[in-house]
């Protein structure tokens, strides 16, 4: 299937790593030009790798997304330089951890702040600087990666910034639809990414046992196995393009299925 992603321009914050720069990579795979937007210095060697693999012009910026000053100079860059941006991609946020997890009464203030300010406000930062551009052309798209933690307990700050995220997106599509911008909520799992598999490979090793073996104590889906960074991005692919015009302000679940729970 054609996505007719050649020659769309993306924003991809967080992008320098992870699940963000799979997404990167297979919007470039598909023809698109891609900004990769992070806070760490290393987003221009990483933009400078991925064009010379997919052959599309990719950038890298420096943003911080809790700024929004930073936010708005990063869009102003990306459309100098990409001649405008046609698909926004959130990733930008502190991926969540077990040690963060404590009971609810002890759920501090400054944990709550914090995963608001970095993951639903920054998400909001980058979809208020892009939405006029795509507005304005009359079509867009917005992908923010969230999680399933939005639809289990276990942890309030968890629970809070993913369902908010998913709140800010139900309300982003009904405003922005009628002007040709659709706006979806994409939720991983447990995802296999670079950082995952050397966690994996460090604890194997102190353990004398396999990725392999670890990986498969740690799967809760329906598959039976961990979700590739890669196998994300493919859907997200999909909600970038054209073709998706039928979804939006809906949650795509990526995480293999959750056994029992029937969502509708």
């Amino acid at each position: 299937m054609d996505l007719q992603l050649n020659g769309k321009r993306a924003i991809v914050s967080g992008g320098s790593k992870g699940i963000g720069l799979e997404i990167a990579r297979a919007l470039t795979r598909e023809g698109a030009d891609v900004a990769l937007s992070a806070r760490g210095a290393e987003v221009a060697e990483v933009a400078a790798q991925l064009a010379s693999e997919s052959g599309r012009r990719v950038i890298g910026v420096q943003v911080d997304t809790g700024d929004d000053a930073s936010v708005h100079a990063m869009v102003a860059r990306v459309v100098a330089e990409l001649g405008g941006v046609d698909i926004l991609v959130n990733t930008a946020a502190t991926p969540w951890s077990p040690d963060k997890n404590v009971p609810t009464i002890e759920t501090s203030d400054e944990l709550m702040r914090g995963e608001f300010e970095i993951k639903v406000l920054g998400y909001l930062r980058t979809a208020r600087a892009t939405a006029p551009h795509m507005v304005e052309q009359g079509w867009g798209r917005i992908i923010n990666i969230s999680g399933l933690g939005a639809r289990s307990a276990g942890s309030a700050a968890q629970t809070v910034r993913n369902v908010a995220v998913s709140a800010i997106t139900k309300n982003l599509a009904d405003e922005l639809g009628p002007q040709g911008v659709n706006v979806t909520v994409v939720h991983p799992g447990l995802t296999r990414t670079p950082a995952l598999t050397a966690r994996l490979a460090e604890r194997a090793a102190a353990e004398g046992t396999t990725v392999d073996a670890l990986e498969a104590a740690l799967v809760r889906n329906s598959i039976h196995r961990i979700v590739d960074a890669s196998e994300v991005a493919d859907v997200v692919a999909f909600l970038a393009s054209p073709r998706s015009i039928a979804i939006t302000g809906d949650a795509i679940a990526v995480g293999g299925g959750v056994p029992g729970p029937i969502y509708y």
